[in-house]
């Protein structure tokens, strides 16, 4: 805790050069302590500068610096101590049962500084086998007569339940109808001592009455079944009941009741309706508002019913957490999101769905205590106004829940944990000692907390009147004088209207400078600066103020910084002139972390675009910009295809709130939108359009699917290379073909030619005769020789 001072100490320090302490212009120790809780006094006599009266009034580690002893050094903390602390008990029933702990500690006690914070620890167990009291008040009217005849012999089978959950259990029992006025009951004399005179369907009833105290807490079981069977059922004219009334009395008559200290007090509710609340009972003239009170005769019957109007929700809670009592509202299934909204408002209550003929009623009971049980809330009772309380719950996982006070799902036996922190806003009156109690809902279990404040400084107990120290002027308290009327000075060495030259000269700030700055009077070689409507006139030569600082839209310094001497001395976190300039940039942060969306600066908690076409709060509207494609394809990916960097950290929805339109064929001729492609990672083609509305909303219109080529056919793409080997290769046979071809008939042709060359010469010879042989193969050789002899001829 020391170290924590000491370093906040010097982060206010060294927050703007402003120290709150010395700037407090603290003329006591008392009123130093009030400046903030990092302030320190030294009441060392001869410390400081004498004329200098703020000086003793600064950071423990300044004055230390500046030559205080810490002897001297006033600067009281905030503390607890333990005042009774016994440990938790584990087991409820049995010798032990009055002595049985379920809160540690008991009793502490607080001393506060204002402003300083301190902290204790609270510790709660609900224990095994702890006594249990159970008052059963029912709706007895006239539509809960199949639910009377169910539970005629419910004590018998609640009890064999209830003792596996508690060795010592106890049930009574009361029921109520209405209160028996206009328009809420038949008030016509045929009707006073039978409701149900001519009615058909059930003509004989009971006269209505208001709430009925039939059996106090016992363990004794027959006589709740006794009891049961001598009811019957009475009729009311409207709808809602009077239950409310049966419920505060069966609360605050504690002693008709039996509620035991030492044991869990459950109240259960049975009806079938909706309770008549606070104010109903105007509609029967009833004006006056409950008063909270026991109101059963000696017939153990609510005697008020028809002077006083129904409860209110508030009065109701109050007394049940007085009395540490649990309601558990037994209603059927149409009623029940009624009653759940009024267990928020009750503390301390539960509700379960009753059948129509509460058949389910043993089962209902068992499962609310178990609800109940599993469940510590602490309460706060005369909390004083000037303290704040704020509540830290541990429970059974180890976690710490700030702003909680409540633990749930829990087994018997298990202990959890609050921290409460404690800081007192300002000082109540010398001797004032307060205090409250800390009561976790439902146990009679509780913690006393004692308050007293430390706004006093222990060197005021030595103060001294008349002291030689002050001239026997004044009066010496924590190392300064106080002086009589008439006296001035550090040590009241001077009396008023002591003036001449010497003194003017030493209250004025530079020759020729007016004296006091003309804010005040030279007295005993001192300026006395006036006082003023405005503020604070201060310093040495009265040339400081408070109120002569630069102003935003009237305010000093605009309600962000101390005015010190014509200068703002701003509040962390503000800058300027006039400490109106915010330098937190929060508010310039895009939804993707970048101030400005990087695309300008954040300048007083605003952004201002710098890059053209840029515009919105935080710059994130750009259509003209480079990235703007790739800004808003994140986008379309995680939006449409929940693929790309939003999607893995699921932040899509946060940062991806532009309207996106999906269209089979996208229109490129709109001037006014931007139009941005991009590959996936499929090596398909996403096309969008990108527009801003004159609404200011962003707009992307994009294609349902990619578009992708087809990939081709394997087959086909074989059968095309098959083909195409064939098909040249056929064109190359075709090709030599044609060149065989073509050299054939040239030799052909050349042939030809010499074939008729020999023919003529053959015919042009005149020596030759073509002989005529007697056989054909003669005739073949004589060609033949003749072949030969042209063929030597040449």
């Amino acid at each position: 805790v020391c170290c924590f001072y000491i370093v906040l100490e010097i982060f206010i320090h060294s927050v703007k050069g402003l120290n709150v302490c010395t700037s407090g212009s603290a003329t006591s120790c008392e009123e130093c302590l009030l400046i903030h809780p990092s302030c320190a006094w030294c009441a060392q006599e001869d410390f400081g500068q004498a004329r200098t009266l703020n000086s003793r009034c600064d950071f423990s580690q300044n004055l230390q610096k500046r030559g205080c002893d810490d002897p001297f050094i006033e600067n009281p903390r905030s503390g607890s101590s333990l005042l009774r602390s016994k440990p938790l008990s584990s087991k409820g029933s049995g010798v032990t049962q009055y002595d049985v702990i379920q809160i540690y500690p008991q009793k502490i006690s607080l001393s506060l500084r204002p402003g300083d914070q301190t902290s204790f620890e609270v510790q709660v167990r609900p224990v095994e086998d702890y006594p249990v009291d159970l008052y059963y008040l029912m709706d007895l009217s006239l539509s809960m007569k199949d639910d009377l005849d169910t539970i005629r012999n419910l004590g018998t089978k609640l009890a064999e339940e209830m003792r596996k959950l508690t060795s010592n259990f106890r049930l009574g029992f009361g029921s109520f109808v209405d209160k028996n006025i206009s328009p809420f009951s038949y008030t016509a004399p045929k009707y006073q001592d039978n409701p149900c005179n001519g009615y058909k369907l059930f003509p004989n009833c009971v006269p209505t009455f208001g709430f009925r105290h039939l059996l106090s807490l016992t363990d004794k079981v027959d006589r709740f079944n006794e009891e049961v069977q001598k009811q019957l059922v009475s009729r009311n004219r409207d709808a809602p009941e009077g239950g409310f009334d049966a419920i505060l009395q069966a609360a605050v008559c504690k002693e008709k009741i039996g509620w035991r200290k030492e044991a869990y007090h459950l109240l259960v509710f049975a009806t079938d309706d909706v309770p008549h609340l606070a104010l109903d009972g105007k509609l029967g003239g009833l004006v006056h508002p409950h008063d909270g009170q026991c109101h059963l005769n000696d017939k153990n019957e609510y005697s008020a019913a028809n002077m006083m109007d129904y409860p209110s929700l508030a009065l109701l809670g109050e007394k049940l957490a007085e009395n540490n009592i649990f309601l558990i509202f037994a209603v059927t299934k149409r009623h029940y999101v009624l009653y759940k909204n009024l267990t928020a408002l009750i503390p301390g209550t539960t509700v379960e769905i009753l059948d129509q003929d509460s058949k389910n009623i043993i089962q209902l009971i068992v499962n609310a205590y178990n609800n109940i049980r599993s469940k510590v809330e602490l309460s706060v009772w005369d909390h004083p106004e000037d303290l704040n309380l704020a509540f830290t719950a541990t429970c059974q996982d180890g976690q710490p829940l700030t702003g909680l006070r409540k633990c749930a799902d829990l087994k018997i036996g298990d202990t959890v944990s609050f921290n409460i922190t404690v800081d007192a806003r300002g000082c109540p009156p010398k001797g004032t000692r307060k205090g409250f109690i800390i009561r976790p809902v439902g146990f009679k279990d509780r913690l006393e907390v004692s308050v007293d404040y430390r706004c006093d400084c222990s060197c005021t107990y030595y103060t001294k009147s008349n002291s030689s120290r002050c001239n026997s002027a004044g009066t010496y308290s924590c190392g300064m004088c106080h002086c009589e009327p008439g006296y001035l000075g550090a040590r009241c060495e001077c009396e008023e209207g002591e003036v001449d030259h010497q003194h003017l000269s030493a209250c004025r700030e530079a020759e020729g400078k007016q004296v006091c700055s003309g804010r005040g009077e030279c007295s005993c070689n001192q300026c006395l600066c006036y006082e003023s409507e405005f503020g604070k006139i201060y310093g040495t030569f009265c040339e400081c103020d408070d109120f002569s600082c630069a102003r935003h839209k009237g305010i000093l310094c605009s309600g962000h910084g101390e005015c010190h001497c014509g200068e703002c001395k701003c509040h962390a976190g503000y800058i300027g002139d006039n400490c109106n300039c915010s330098t937190e940039t929060a508010s310039c942060a895009s939804d993707d972390g970048k101030i400005c969306s990087g695309r300008g600066s954040c300048v007083c908690g605003r952004c201002q675009c710098t890059e053209p076409g840029a515009f919105g709060d935080t710059c994130e509207k750009c259509p003209t910009c480079p990235d703007a494609c790739g800004t808003k394809r994140e986008c379309i990916e995680c939006r449409l295809f929940n693929t790309g960097r939003l999607a893995d950290n699921q932040t899509c929805q946060r940062m991806c709130k532009d309207e996106i339109i999906t269209v089979e064929t996208l229109k490129t001729d709109d001037s006014n939108t931007v139009q941005c492609v991009y590959k996936t990672e499929n090596d398909c083609v996403m096309k969008f359009t990108y527009s801003e509305h004159a609404n200011g909303q962003s707009v992307l219109t994009a294609l349902k699917e990619p578009e992708c080529a087809v990939a081709p056919n394997a087959m086909t793409v074989l059968l095309a290379v098959v083909g195409s080997i064939l098909l040249m290769g056929i064109v190359l046979l075709a090709i030599w073909k044609l060149v065989i071809t073509i050299h054939d008939r040239r030799e052909f042709a050349r042939f030809q030619s010499a074939r008729s060359r020999a023919r003529y010469e053959m015919a042009s010879n005149p020596v030759y005769k073509q002989s005529i042989p007697s056989h054909p193969m003669e005739t073949d050789f004589h060609m033949h020789s003749i072949k030969s002899c042209n063929g030597g001829v040449h």
